[in-house]
């Protein structure tokens, strides 16, 4: 966040004062620094503390630590007006046996807190580290903010994907979330979950596991997103006959071991898997396929298996093993009418997207399943000496499985662009596009397959030194941003009111790039989030309908008590490039109703929860709903070529609104008062360059 002061003309008149305020000044600014530090170092709410410096609640030693953890759990279990344990680090808890956690309770820690396997410790199979304290099933659990060390090394005994030490098992449970941790090294599974309901699995950084990182059997309402993992074993997201599922915003690999990035499996006719969702992955260098999803087993319908939906995913060098048969982008059989759209496939090995069984055990039991291919860009697929030459899209089922390939550009594939299967529509790139494709440049708005170029998380993908991931954002981080904004406007407010006239103390100004959340509203793809689109649109297209936008900015930092003077929302130029266009857009702001950043689209504001005008529901500036009075315009002409610039919108009101507390921050809904042929955009928060994304600019006093 940038800070600066704002200061007038006048000359400023430093007044020092005498040893007693000096002696103030020290006096506060210590008090100020406590203050912060105490914010920061324990959480709030009810709380029972694990250490191992004796200050604690329950205090370990290093040694059979799960025997003062489990008496902390059990005594928030036994006492409802305490919720949660939380272990404090730098501290490393040395467990011999499980840790077992009850309904609505929460073991959480510090990221420096760490719980690890004991040495050599014998356990036998499925049993885990941690678990419900219940064995016919607890409810509403949360594990949250510290490490996993299942001590792989030191228990080299055991074979990995057998069964042993699995990290957290639950079984029979409901509303499980598992967020902000990291967890490595293990002979098992990370998270496993049997005939379990609602599962959250976010934020984790895991690093290769002896199985599945989320491993889920028999459950229902399963959601994976914003991890990053290194597969070691098996798969990085397993479901196994489970249904309503989605797997968004991770980034997967391996370091040469594993399997499949993402797992599907269905076995037989006992469960239906109909809703099943994979979006906006980063799947990289993965030892077999990307994603594979196979149903096998005795007979069962085609209706108890079809409609898997896979868009807006990168595959990238998926598939390294030379020997694993099912490498490649995806792999799949068994499934009827999977729709895979708008994906970009860069350097998969074999092919990149295959009808195919790994071995026989995984035959499809029945035969006329179709498979959709559309507007997905596949380049550069390479041969492997046992999963193919390197085809674009490959058919080895033809007599019980088809595709339909729809508008897909194909460019460099090193086996040709098919094997036992064929298109009229598919689009071969001409050297231009090709270069393009390659480089990673955007396409435009007027290819079908614009949208596979910016798949994937925009996140950069590194390791550090470890082998770990970076960039995870850890839990508290947020808390922290806040705390510290705090602690700095204090500050600054003190220092003024020691070294400043009361008639001199004038504006501050502060710039806010923390945008929450961006989002494109689109009316040709009604159900689908652009969270991660590099750019949001406006006004109308004939051939592509309509466009909207919304946007969030994180104005926690300002106070009720502050008064707004002036804010800017400066949105810079993105299309059309270098072109005059036959009419204005006159671009409008209003207050959207809430909405959930992570599942916005032009059809529902939350998952299950539609707006009352598809496009986004509004208030005015007058406040009413769906009013036609914004509270901010700008008219940018159709006869002029606009420039390299910021366009700039005074959006005071609403943000005074907000920061006063009259309304919640539910952000800007951006439109064309017009929308007929007027479409333009705008960068969003996902372009790469940082000096040409939205920003709100507030002047304050």
């Amino acid at each position: 966040m940038y800070w600066g002061f704002k200061m007038s003309g006048k000359g400023q008149h430093y007044k020092w004062g005498d040893k007693k305020k000096l002696l103030l000044f020290s006096i506060i600014f210590i008090f100020l620094i406590a203050s912060i530090t105490l914010t920061l170092s324990k959480p709030s709410g009810k709380i029972v503390y694990i250490t191992t410096n004796g200050s604690g609640d329950f205090n370990c030693d290093g040694r059979d630590d799960q025997v003062e953890i489990n008496q902390a759990l059990e005594y928030i279990a036994e006492n409802p007006r305490f919720t949660t344990v939380h272990l404090e680090g730098p501290n490393t808890y040395v467990i011999s046996d499980s840790i077992y956690i009850g309904s609505d309770n929460i073991l959480e820690g510090d990221p420096t807190a760490v719980i690890k396997l004991e040495d050599k410790v014998g356990w036998p199979l499925e049993k885990p580290l941690i678990t419900q304290m219940d064995s016919a099933g607890n409810h509403d659990i949360t594990i949250r903010g510290f490490e996993i060390d299942g001590n792989h090394d030191k228990n080299n005994g055991k074979n990995r994907g057998k069964g042993y030490h699995n990290l957290i098992h639950f079984l029979n449970c409901k509303n499980i979330q598992v967020h902000d941790m990291y967890m490595h090294d293990s002979h098992g599974d990370g998270l496993k979950v049997t005939k379990c309901s609602d599962v959250k699995f976010y934020n984790n950084r895991v690093y290769k596991l002896g199985h599945d990182v989320l491993y889920s059997i028999y459950s229902s309402n399963i959601e994976a997103w914003n991890n990053k993992i290194t597969c070691r074993t098996n798969s990085g997201l397993r479901i196994y006959n489970t249904n309503h599922v989605k797997f968004y915003n991770n980034i997967i690999d391996s370091e040469g071991e594993g399997g499949a990035g993402i797992e599907i499996q269905k076995i037989g006719p006992s469960t239906v898997m109909n809703d099943i969702e994979i979006y906006n992955n980063l799947l990289y260098e993965t030892n077999a396929a990307g994603i594979w999803i196979t149903g096998y087993g005795s007979e069962y319908t085609k209706d108890s298996a079809k409609d898997i939906y896979i868009h807006h995913n990168k595959f990238y060098k998926t598939g390294i093993n030379p020997s694993a048969n099912w490498a490649g982008g995806i792999v799949l059989n068994g499934f009827q009418n999977t729709l895979i759209e708008n994906n970009k496939f860069d350097g998969c090995y074999g092919a990149a997207i295959a009808h195919k069984q790994v071995t026989d055990e995984f035959a499809a039991p029945n035969s006329g399943y179709t498979t959709i291919v559309k507007n997905n860009v596949i380049i550069n697929t390479q041969s492997s000496p046992a999963a193919g030459k390197g085809y674009a899209v490959y058919n080895k089922l033809k007599s019980t499985h088809s595709f339909i390939l729809q508008n897909n550009c194909l460019s460099s594939n090193a086996g040709g662009n098919y094997l036992g299967v064929n298109s009229t529509s598919d689009f071969e790139a001409d050297s231009e596009i090709a270069a393009k494709l390659s480089n990673n440049e955007s396409l435009g708005e007027d290819f079908p397959w614009s949208e596979a170029m910016s798949a994937g998380p925009q996140t950069s993908y590194k390791r550090d030194e470890s082998g770990a991931q970076t960039g995870q954002e850890e839990s508290f981080e947020s808390n922290l941003k806040k705390a510290f904004a705090d602690f700095i406007r204090s500050l600054e407010r003190f220092i003024l009111s020691f070294f400043m006239q009361p008639d001199e103390v004038e504006n501050f100004k502060i710039a806010l790039p923390f945008i929450i959340s961006d989002n494109r509203l689109r009316e040709e793809a009604p159900n689908i989030t652009f969270s991660d689109s590099e750019y949001i649109d406006v006004g109308k297209r004939s051939e592509r309908g309509t466009y909207r936008g919304v946007i969030v900015f994180e104005l926690s930092s300002l106070n009720q008590t502050d008064r707004i003077e002036k804010a800017t929302l400066s949105l810079f130029w993105y299309y059309p490039e270098n072109q005059m266009r036959s009419k204005d857009t006159v671009l409008e702001v209003y207050r959207p109703v809430k909405w959930c950043e992570e599942h916005v689209t032009w059809q529902q504001k939350e998952i299950n929860d539609p707006w009352k005008n598809p496009g986004g529901d509004w208030y005015d500036r007058n406040g009413v709903f769906q009013g036609n009075t914004p509270y901010a315009t700008i008219t940018i002409s159709g006869e002029e070529t606009p420039d390299n610039r910021y366009y700039e919108l005074n959006v005071t009101e609403l943000v005074q609104e907000y920061v006063s507390g009259k309304y919640e921050n539910t952000g800007f809904l951006i439109k064309a008062r017009e929308e007929d042929e007027n479409h333009i955009a705008f960068y969003s928060s996902n372009w790469q360059n940082k000096d040409q994304r939205p920003k709100l600019t507030i002047d304050y006093v």
